[in-house]
């Protein structure tokens, strides 16, 4: 099945690709010819989709998938997860009162916010990357994918397995992937909280990171990091986020804090988030 994907533009897709790319868990997502590929699972019918840009202002969606009841909720999903209604303009007249943001807006003006397929899946990857660097995570993910998920009969190459189901995470121990075992306790202990709370992750609902906080293992930098991506909260952000930190400091040459640079983004509520993104983005144009 071909869908096309609709947006008000600018849209910045190979910024999108890119971040996509660099957290790519093997056996579950593929980039290639500047298209991303995944598998997977919504009430337990299992499938794939290929998404890139389109002529105009959409995305071409191709959608493999057996239960075309399931479609208007792949697409409203796949909308959250690329960001596709957001109204940068708006965002955009809020952030550049901030010089620096005005400034870093101009170099990557239709830069958005990539988002998630599911929310356990993003709660588990945030869990795995605590305190280490973001091919480590991936790498663990990969092992959990490959341990844990569900084989997958695809036609596209690289896609192997579907994302766990919350009830085997909920069961397994997660410490043997290689990780302490505290962290091992918080993955299944994330997986058990949504067997619990269904909506746990459900983009919109109020008190999303006070629930959150709530669970074992998770701080506040997941919990915003999972609001921002999931929850699609646009004012979330994580600010003792390392890449943060560096990317503020390099942009104003001196050192940063994380309670200097969450005193700065009092600037630039109600889009914090989206400032989050600016500055990770710089980081990666300055490397």
């Amino acid at each position: 099945m071909r869908l096309f994907l609709a947006y008000q533009p600018p849209y910045d897709w190979p910024a999108m690709l890119q971040f996509l790319s660099a957290r790519a868990v093997a056996g579950m997502e593929v980039v290639a010819g500047g298209v991303y590929s995944r598998s997977i699972g919504l009430n337990g019918v299992h499938g794939t989709f290929s998404i890139g840009p389109a002529d105009g202002d959409a995305l071409e969606l191709t959608l493999d998938f057996a239960d075309e009841s399931a479609v208007p909720e792949i697409v409203a999903r796949l909308r959250r997860m690329f960001d596709l209604e957001a109204d940068l303009p708006s965002i955009h007249r809020q952030l550049a009162l901030d010089p620096l943001m005005k400034r870093l807006i101009a170099q990557r003006p239709g830069l958005r916010v990539p988002g998630a397929w599911d929310g356990l899946e993003l709660a588990i990857r945030a869990v795995l990357g605590q305190q280490i660097t973001v091919s480590a995570a991936i790498r663990l993910a990969g092992k959990l994918v490959a341990q844990h998920g569900v084989p997958l009969q695809s036609p596209l190459a690289g896609l192997t397995h579907v994302f766990p189901a919350p009830a085997v995470l909920a069961q397994a121990d997660l410490a043997t992937l290689g990780m302490p075992k505290s962290r091992g306790r918080t993955l299944s202990g994330v997986a058990q909280a949504l067997l619990d709370d269904p909506l746990l992750f459900e983009p919109g609902r109020e008190g999303g990171v006070a629930r959150l906080l709530a669970l074992h293992g998770i701080g506040d930098w997941t919990a915003q990091y999972i609001a921002l991506r999931q929850l699609r909260e646009p004012d979330a952000f994580p600010s003792g986020d390392v890449g943060l930190i560096k990317a503020l400091a390099a942009l104003e040459g001196g050192p940063v804090t994380a309670r200097e640079l969450l005193l700065r983004a009092e600037e630039w509520r109600p889009c914090r988030g989206y400032a989050a993104q600016l500055l990770w983005a710089s980081l990666s144009r300055s490397d």
